[in-house]
């Protein structure tokens, strides 16, 4: 367990759930809401992705409260609820997503820096992979100096990331043609297919708001645990606000099809279409600024969901190993080693940062799957509510619309990250074998575990079938 010298205050909690949630994502917005849908479709989006994830971040804060044993982040409810091997598929899922989400962060660096310097093209030349490889390593060392220290640094990095998106919107607010806006609503009108419109940008909106359960992780370093659901709403709340007004406010300074013709991060060239040159520079510095903080904070999240799930038994015993200074310090090697391959990957990509970011918001929906169905258990069952029983109604529904939401957005991502998800999900099964026969423990406890693994290899053996004739592009 961590020491007291190590623990978390709500800033420094809340700054987790901030810094995870605001990076790559919110950059990106405009361009990719302008591309699927006008300010109509947009609204619509938030709408429902708000409603999903405020339910799903009041799962995560009611289950801190009601459930303080279970210290290990998101993994531990899907064990908890449903067996040892989802758990560990649960782990796996949300460990390698995260991998996945980090390697998104670096293509994005590289391909703003490739608006100036063109030897980093969209993010995936030689070149690119060669400096984003110096920064994975350069943070893998500062980590390994100790947890307390990098979650520090990402508490003043959470602060300055926010100042440029601020500029941004305030900017855009004082420049509001309502006139332009209106135009907008009734182009995405003439196209028809609002639905569709909309199903365009759900895997966008789950990437962004991926990272609020990055408080819930960190349990087990909270100074008080009811801090951890508090610092998860606030979280939250704050960076949905944000994430909104970058969304929509281009609609009312540029044409739709102006704003969807522009290079990602597309908020720069916005930004730049209202003031000058200058825009693009602030909004590229803030944006560097904001992906390295999230990339720290994401890096931490990923060796501590691998080391937690090796210390619960259901990942390799190598894993659950700490330096002097506390860190996981195996997790992060084996975290930092699979970053590393998936960045030299993207050499191979023909839209590497549209891929990963798609990729990782299906990884984690499975895993918030199993947190929300298991928050529905235990308030259906009454399990804990022998304090505030008043509020078992109240925490079943709020359960009840995050299971449906996350099924939705699971039917909505579409077969083909479905199946790229069970490609990655089917062989990592290899390392609940291993940490199973650690323990001299029968590897597949129920029939139900076989069906999962038996459909899981099934499928991923469709999805490499479907890459190799051409029928799945990635």
């Amino acid at each position: 367990m961590a020491d007291t010298e190590q623990k978390m205050s709500r800033l420094q909690l809340t700054a987790m759930v901030v810094g995870s949630m605001v990076g790559a994502g919110i950059f990106s917005l405009p361009r990719t809401f302008a591309h699927a849908t006008g300010p109509i479709g947009a609204a619509i989006a938030w709408l429902v992705a708000g409603v999903g994830m405020y339910t799903l971040a009041r799962v995560f804060q009611s289950l801190a409260e009601r459930k303080p044993e279970l210290d290990a982040g998101v993994f531990v409810y899907a064990k908890e609820g449903f067996g040892n091997y989802p758990g560990f598929l649960s782990a796996f899922g949300y460990w390698i997503g995260s991998c996945i989400g980090n390697v998104s962060y670096w293509v994005l660096i590289k391909s703003t820096l490739g608006a100036f310097f063109p030897v980093f093209g969209d993010g995936n030349t030689v070149t690119a992979i060669a400096v984003a490889s110096v920064g994975i390593w350069l943070f893998h060392f500062l980590i390994l100096r100790g947890v307390k220290q990098a979650a520090f640094i990402n508490t003043i990095v959470t602060f300055a990331k926010i100042i440029p998106i601020v500029v941004f919107i305030v900017i855009l607010i004082f420049v509001f043609e309502y006139g332009t806006f209106r135009l907008n609503i009734e182009s995405a009108a003439e196209e028809g297919g609002i639905i569709g419109q909309v199903r365009a940008t759900m895997l966008v909106t789950v990437f962004v708001f991926i990272g609020i359960e990055g408080a819930s992780v960190y349990s087990r370093y909270a100074k008080e645990r009811a801090d951890v659901g508090r610092a998860t709403i606030l979280g939250f709340g704050g960076v949905t606000a944000l994430m909104v007004l970058v969304s929509m406010l281009p609609f009312a300074v540029l044409p739709r099809g102006d704003v969807a013709d522009i290079r990602q991060p597309s908020m720069a060239g916005v930004l730049e279409s209202v003031v000058g040159p200058w825009g693009a520079v602030f909004v590229s510095i803030g944006l560097i600024i904001s992906v390295l903080g999230a990339y720290l904070a994401w890096s931490l999240i990923c060796a501590e969901v691998m080391f937690a799930a090796a210390r619960n038994e259901d990942m390799p015993a190598v894993f659950a190993r700490e330096n002097a200074n506390n860190v996981p310090a195996n997790a992060l090697w084996i975290t930092n080693i699979v970053v590393q391959l998936l960045v030299a990957s993207t050499y191979f990509s023909y839209d590497a940062f549209a891929l990963m970011l798609n990729l990782t918001s299906a990884m984690s929906l499975i895993p918030y799957l199993l947190v929300a169905a298991y928050g529905w258990m235990v308030s259906n069952r009454g399990e804990s509510y022998e304090v505030r029983p008043e509020e078992r109604k109240r925490d079943l529904a709020l359960a009840s619309v995050a299971v449906i939401y996350t099924l939705f957005m699971i039917i909505a991502g579409g077969l083909k990250f479905i199946l790229l998800s069970a490609i990655l999900y089917a062989p990592g099964t290899v390392l609940y074998f291993i940490a199973r026969r650690e323990r001299k423990l029968k590897v597949f406890e129920s029939v139900r575990d076989w069906v999962i693994f038996v459909v899981a290899t099934i499928a991923a053996v469709v999805g490499v079938i479907a890459l190799a004739m051409g029928l799945m592009a990635i």
